[in-house]
């Protein structure tokens, strides 16, 4: 029971990273869409180069990746993905599972003729990548976990696990960023909004309801060999910076990158920084 309510609260606090792109953002590329096992799934795609695909956690959506789309696809072709049940991709009535996540986005690689790619996840996101990266390593080019789920967890955050009302989202979305001035009035309508419009609750119900089975990847993490960066922020209310450690000693040669004053989610709190970051680990 204590880690099904720990995934409701992963559920509600992504659901609000949506509403971040309500921020100045790059312009919004053209939404594509890929049939997988009769599935539509929508993604944004830029750049030419090494293949790069982008994961959001659960509830999210590809927009949270608008950040670093511009940054990462001046030298790389980069997918943002809505993963199957989420955004504006179908949602099937199936017993989501991490690895029907890893098949779908190895259906979608298929779609693209991608044999190989670097994968970069954020939360749920990340634990999918590493889930994929140990059943099938052969397409896994690198890497970047950013305050990355799989590991088992330790306590509960204080905070009200199921955003049913906007005082709800205000605290999980305070929870979710260092920057408390965040969550301000418009922000937190903009968040409720999305989670009430993304209508992907029955996915992140059924999603939740398979972590009673161990889908845990910290028995297997010592078999990826791609090179890897984790990314982790220092002040994360969520995950603690030391799974960050945990995966960063697990994972042969793995590197760890943190930033401080930062929460949850990087990519939208610390931008630049976390763009360098993987810039520099993509060039080496």
């Amino acid at each position: 029971m204590k880690l099904v309510r720990m995934f409701v609260l992963f559920t509600a606090a992504i659901l609000a990273v949506s509403s971040v792109v309500a921020q100045p953002q790059p312009a919004t590329p053209v939404e594509k869409e890929a049939t997988v096992y009769g599935v539509s799934l929508k993604y944004f795609e830029a750049g030419q180069g090494e293949p790069v695909i982008l994961l959001h956690g659960l509830g999210g959506v590809k927009e949270e990746w608008m950040t670093s789309l511009g940054a990462l696809s001046a030298n790389h072709r980069v997918y943002a993905l809505d993963q199957v049940g989420f955004g504006h991709s179908g949602k099937p009535l199936l017993e989501y599972k991490i690895a029907t996540f890893s098949d779908f986005l190895f259906g979608f690689m298929q779609s693209q003729n991608l044999s190989k790619a670097t994968l970069v996840g954020n939360s749920l996101g990340g634990w999918i990548a590493m889930d994929f990266a140990i059943r099938r390593p052969e397409m896994v080019d690198k890497l970047v976990l950013v305050d990355s789920a799989g590991l088992p967890f330790g306590k509960m955050p204080p905070v009200d696990l199921n955003p049913s009302t906007l005082a709800d989202m205000r605290a999980l979305l305070e929870s979710l960023f260092f920057n408390k001035k965040l969550a301000t009035d418009e922000f937190v309508l903009q968040a409720f909004t999305a989670h009430m419009s993304n209508n992907d609750a029955y996915t992140i119900q059924r999603t939740m309801a398979g972590f009673g089975q161990n889908q845990f990847v910290d028995a297997k993490l010592a078999s990826i060999h791609a090179p890897t960066l984790v990314v982790w922020g220092r002040e994360d209310e969520l995950l603690p910076e030391s799974m960050g450690e945990k995966l960063r000693d697990a994972i042969p040669g793995a590197k760890l990158a943190v930033f401080d004053q930062c929460g949850h989610v990087p990519q939208l709190e610390k931008p630049a920084d976390f763009n360098k970051a993987v810039l520099d680990f993509l060039g080496k």
